[in-house]
C-alpha cells in the first residue's frame, strides 16, 4: 500500500501530523510519502517513517507529473484547501480529508459560542484515517533531528555566557517568536521574566525576532543569550531538546518541545487551547503548564492572530503574571 499525506504548512501543523505518519507506517506497513511546501521539507525529511518527500513552492503543477507516476492507493488530505483539492482531483486516487471545523471556530471567535469538539487536533487527524484500521498508539509526536543539525550547547554557553565546561548547565529555552504579535508576550514582560530567572536563558526565534532578541538580552543581563536568526529550525529544535525547561508562545517550537517530552510553559494570547492545538504528549503524560487570561469577553479574537490588539488594551497578554511564570521556570 502506498499513501500520500498532504500538509503544506506550517511548522506546528506538520509536527502534529507525525502520529498519523507513524501509525500508517507501523500499523499498516504502508509506504508513506509526504507533500508539503519547500520551506517546511526539513520537518519531515529525517523522519524514518516517510519514504519520500515531495515539495512545492507555489503551485501543485510543479509536482503533479511525478505524483501521478507514483500511482498512490490513497491520498490523506490533512490540509483541505484549494491546493490539496487540486492534488486529489489530479491523482484520482481514493482520498480521505481532514475536518477543519472552520464553522465551530467562526462561532467562538465571532459569537463566543463554544461548539468546539473536546478533541485534540491529533485525534481529528487520526480520525481521518480511522476507516483504514489505524488507531492512536498513544506515543505522542515525533521529531527527528539530522546529526549535522545537532548543536553543542555546552560549547555555545562556554563561548558566550559561562566559563568553559564539558557539559551544558541547566538552561531555559525561551521561544520569543510567533507568527502574529497578538500571540506574543510584550517585550518588556519578556525582559522582566528573564531578569528574574537565575539560570541561563537562550532566546529562540527567526530572523524577524533578531532585533527584539538583542534588545531583550541587552536589557536582561549577561545570562541571556540571543540565538534568534542564528540557527535553522532543526538546530533550534536541538537547543529545545537539551533545555531544562521551555517557555513558548503558541507556535511551532512549542509542539516540537512537546515531541521531545519537555517540561513546557505555554503562553497564550488571542488564541485558545480549546482550538485543539495545545501541547500534545504521549498518553498519560502532561508536562505542560498553560498561562492564559480567562474570562476576557474579546478572547479569542481570531483563530490565527493580528499584528496588534483590535481593542487596543492587549489584556490577553498584558494581564499574564510574570511572577507566576518565573516560579514555574525555577521550580
Amino acid at each position: 500500500m502506498k499513501l500520500l499525506i498532504i500538509r503544506f504548512s506550517s511548522i506546528g501543523d506538520i509536527v502534529l501530523t507525525t502520529p498519523v505518519i507513524r501509525a500508517l507506517r507501523q500499523q499498516l506497513g504502508a509506504e508513506v510519502h509526504y507533500l508539503t511546501k519547500q520551506g517546511f521539507r526539513g520537518i519531515v525529511a529525517a523522519n524514518p517513517h516517510v519514504a519520500k518527500v515531495y515539495t512545492i513552492n507555489n503551485k501543485v503543477s510543479e509536482v503533479m507529473s511525478a505524483l501521478k507516476e507514483e500511482k498512490y492507493d490513497y491520498v490523506i488530505d490533512l490540509h483541505r484547501n484549494l491546493r490539496s483539492a487540486q492534488v486529489k482531483w489530479g491523482l484520482g486516487a481514493r482520498s480521505y480529508s481532514f475536518d477543519k471545523i472552520n464553522w465551530e471556530k467562526w462561532l467562538i471567535v465571532n459569537l463566543k459560542a463554544n461548539r468546539l469538539p473536546d478533541v485534540h487536533i491529533v485525534g481529528r487527524y487520526l480520525a481521518t484515517v480511522e476507516s483504514l484500521g489505524v488507531k492512536n498508539d498513544g506515543l505522542g509526536l515525533d521529531y527527528f533531528i539530522p546529526p549535522e543539525d545537532e548543536v553543542s550547547v555546552g560549547n555555545l554557553l562556554a563561548t558566550n555566557v559561562l566559563a568553559p565546561q564539558q557539559e551544558a548547565p541547566k538552561y531555559i529555552a525561551f521561544v520569543i517568536g510567533a507568527a502574529h504579535n497578538t500571540k506574543r508576550l510584550p517585550t518588556d514582560k519578556i525582559i522582566s521574566i528573564c531578569r528574574q530567572v537565575s539560570m541561563p536563558v537562550l532566546l529562540l526565534g527567526g530572523p524577524g525576532e533578531a532585533d527584539e532578541g538583542t534588545q531583550i538580552a541587552d536589557a536582561a543581563g549577561g545570562q541571556v543569550l540571543n540565538m534568534c536568526g542564528l540557527f535553522n529550525l532543526n538546530q533550534s529544535a536541538s537547543i529545545v531538546r537539551q533545555a531544562y525547561k521551555v517557555i513558548s508562545h503558541d507556535t511551532g517550537l512549542m509542539h516540537i518541545a512537546a515531541a521531545f517530552g519537555k517540561s513546557l510553559l505555554s503562553v497564550w494570547g488571542n488564541t485558545i487551547p480549546e482550538f485543539g492545538m495545545y501541547p500534545y504528549y504521549p498518553e498519560g503524560v502532561n508536562r505542560n503548564t498553560t498561562f492564559e487570561v480567562k474570562g476576557l469577553s474579546c478572547r479569542p479574537c481570531s483563530k490565527i492572530g493580528f499584528q496588534e490588539c483590535p481593542k487596543g488594551h492587549f489584556r490577553c497578554m498584558r494581564d499574564i503574571s510574570e511572577e507566576a511564570i518565573v516560579r514555574a521556570l525555577q521550580g
